[in-house]
């Protein structure tokens, strides 16, 4: 389950920041998580109230935005929306398809005290 390292790099992040911003606690976390990511949000969840229980982020409310698929389509010669990697392109049915969003994983925002 990679989402738990997942998790444990995002606490770091956390955790860096805070010194950094000097906050104390961690109300809310915000993720991007992409639908081409191949990242489970629920198993997101499961891990990081795991790695988060008895630091900084404790009780912090864990938000996912999915971010969708999209890929450039070389015989179209436009982008369109991908659902999962390896299908084909909605328009031409073409294959030749290069992902432009929903690849990713982010921390989009932080409510701090």
């Amino acid at each position: 389950m990679h989402e738990m390292a997942l998790c444990e790099s995002l606490i770091e992040i956390i955790e860096r920041e805070a010194k950094a911003q000097k906050f104390s606690r961690v109300r809310a976390v915000w993720v991007e998580i992409g639908a081409l990511s191949h990242v489970e949000p629920e198993a997101m969840r499961f891990c990081f109230s795991a790695i988060a229980h008895g630091g900084i982020a404790a009780d912090a409310r864990f938000e996912v935005v999915t971010v969708p698929g999209e890929a450039w389509c070389m015989n179209c010669a436009k982008t369109v929306p991908l659902a999962q990697r390896g299908d084909p392109c909605p328009d031409c049915g073409g294959y030749q398809l290069q992902i432009t969003a929903g690849d990713g994983l982010r921390v989009k925002e932080l409510e701090v005290d």
